[in-house]
């Protein structure tokens, strides 16, 4: 092998052959919107996501993050090509990034498969592989890398691929030419169809307030939901697709979708396990309502949401049935809700069974 270190054009053609939609290089300078970051989490938008900001500081400067730091390759997956749903009612719905395969193993394996590479003519360098859970801003710097430009629902827009996206990342001492632009483009223009079809009153221009996100409080919050949520929340039980559901430059088109996608993301993960669906779309209420661990382990093997403990799901779930049963009569679906309102019950679980049961105005 030779001893000479890699360009930007080799380096990008690694990441290619590992299955990347997409891949480009960034300068690992620190964020330019640390004044809006730090004002995002001073009012509190955050939620219940302290980590960020704990973790704050190294996520404002890549150097902190990997010391000496020069560059950071960027690369994209593609997880969906937007074709809409069909969602039974019933049923509880999932965000389409978590229909497949774990992507936190599947893109980190393959970025370390390129890290192995490189250190190959790089032995004296560092590479550290990042996917979603390391401190750091992969939007902005996918952006500065010249792949897409952040929407106002804060997501990143590739021209042609749309938000369908999944970021990843290697921090590297290596000094490599960047690929980007210096100014980003607004991809958004006078548009508001994102912000208009939230449900919760989430997103304002480039900010999304996490304590309003279905996405967030599905995932994330540890809690009890607000009551003045529930009815918003339809029938998502883990995520929420709404806004990019609602962005133009996610429409399919036949060219969309032949576009590349990771086929990890693709394939269902646990068809028919806990009553999931073949599709793996959604979970069948009545069956996520009778889980206990076991059978939420099973269902969440080799999954992203293996992250949202049972009394979370149980908690979604509850929600998701409740709005169902404001128009329809299902006899089993409500004896599985008062099943899990008896004093036994752990509370989050048994606090939100009460609260459907007053909605629908059963005693």
């Amino acid at each position: 092998m030779s001893c000479s270190q890699w360009t930007t054009d080799e380096v990008r053609s690694l990441c290619l052959e590992q299955g990347f939609a997409r891949a480009a290089v960034a300068p690992a300078d620190p964020t330019v919107r640390r004044k809006e970051l730090e004002a995002w989490i001073r009012d509190g938008h955050h939620g219940t996501m302290g980590w960020m900001a704990e973790h704050l500081p190294v996520r404002a400067d890549p150097g902190q993050l990997v010391d000496g730091a020069r560059s950071i390759i960027c690369v994209l997956d593609r997880y969906a090509d937007g074709t809409p749903d069909v969602i039974e009612g019933g049923w509880g719905r999932i965000a389409r990034y978590a229909r497949g395969r774990d992507y936190h193993v599947v893109m980190k394996s393959r970025l370390h498969a390129v890290c192995d590479q490189l250190r190959e003519r790089a032995p004296e360098h560092v590479f550290r592989a990042c996917v979603d859970t390391a401190p750091l801003l992969e939007r902005e710097v996918a952006a500065r890398a010249g792949l897409g430009s952040i929407g106002k629902h804060t997501l990143l827009i590739e021209p042609g691929l749309g938000s369908w996206l999944l970021i990843g990342a290697i921090v590297t001492t290596l000094e490599l030419d960047a690929t980007g632009p210096v100014d980003e483009e607004d991809p958004c223009g006078t548009c508001t169809r994102c912000i208009d079809a939230c449900p919760t009153d989430a997103i304002t221009p480039w900010s999304v307030d996490a304590r309003r996100c279905i996405s967030a409080l599905t995932i994330e919050h540890r809690e009890p939901i607000d009551e003045s949520f529930h009815a918003a929340m339809g029938d998502w039980i883990f995520g929420c697709d709404i806004c990019q559901e609602a962005c133009p430059h996610n429409e399919p088109t036949a060219r969309t979708r032949d576009l590349l996608r990771h086929e990890s993301h693709a394939a269902p993960v646990a068809p028919g396990i806990g009553g999931r669906s073949d599709d793996g779309s959604a979970f069948r209420l009545q069956s996520v309502l009778t889980w206990d661990e076991d059978t939420r382990r099973a269902a969440f093997a080799g999954s992203s949401m293996k992250r949202a403990k049972l009394a979370m799901m149980l908690r979604n779930a509850l929600i998701a049935a409740g709005n169902f049963l404001r128009d329809h009569e299902d006899p089993d679906l409500l004896g599985a809700i008062r099943a899990l309102s008896g004093d036994e019950i752990p509370s989050m679980v048994r606090d939100t069974a009460r609260s459907v049961l007053v909605t629908l105005e059963i005693d």
